[in-house]
């Protein structure tokens, strides 16, 4: 169930950094590594703070040559449809798969949390969850010369921070996959209404 979950949020970045990678018109290469560094980044920062060396998208690179073969599935099936016209549809794309990305690597994170590090409480779980969930998107941003999404969208890392301390106060009550799905569920939620309703933090205009 872990691996499975892993997996359907290293494809749902995968895709959110390749969709970045051509909107700035990047060639192939550029295209697969955005995808690739969207998919990992997270999971390499999380292993560096929790001491898991080397981390495991070297020790296991399965996830890495799905985040590459995901980027350019993309590449070429963007490279025939792409078009203004499509706009709208590849910005709700991102924003979905950003979305399910976010959920399910924060309670990723915890888990891995709680796995490797008998010590751990609610505060190390909630900030490598969060640490996990948004950090290979922060490295995309930055490849892509972008903001940030933490900085800048809709209720972005409030809802990691959110779904990750629910799942974390959930963890002594119920099973872990139950933890972990109600978290991603509840900051999938939050960051779709967030999109749909314009919610936003204060910010100087």
């Amino acid at each position: 169930m872990l691996f499975f979950l892993e997996l359907i949020g290293t494809i749902a970045f995968a895709i959110s950094g390749a969709i970045v990678g051509i909107q700035k018109k990047m060639d192939i290469f550029g295209v697969a590594i955005l995808a690739m560094t969207t998919a990992v980044g997270g999971g390499i920062i999380r292993d560096i703070i929790l001491n898991i060396t080397p981390p495991a998208a070297f020790r296991e690179p399965v996830f890495t040559i799905i985040g590459i073969v995901v980027g350019i599935v993309v590449f070429f099936s963007a490279k025939k449809h792409f078009q203004v016209r499509n706009q709208i549809f590849y910005e709700v794309l991102l924003r979905n798969m950003d979305s399910l990305g976010l959920g399910l690597f924060t309670v990723i994170g915890i888990e891995t949390a709680y796995t490797y590090v008998a010590e751990t409480n609610v505060y190390l779980a909630v900030f490598v969850g969060v640490i996990t969930g948004v950090g290979g998107g922060v490295m995309r941003d930055v490849l892509a010369g972008n903001m940030p999404y933490i900085f800048t969208k809709h209720f972005y890392a409030c809802a990691s921070l959110i779904g990750a301390v629910i799942c974390s106060l959930c963890w002594s009550y119920l099973d872990s996959i139950s933890s972990m799905l109600l978290g991603a569920v509840i900051i999938i939620v939050l960051r779709n209404m967030a999109a749909h309703y314009r919610w936003s933090l204060p910010k100087i205009e």
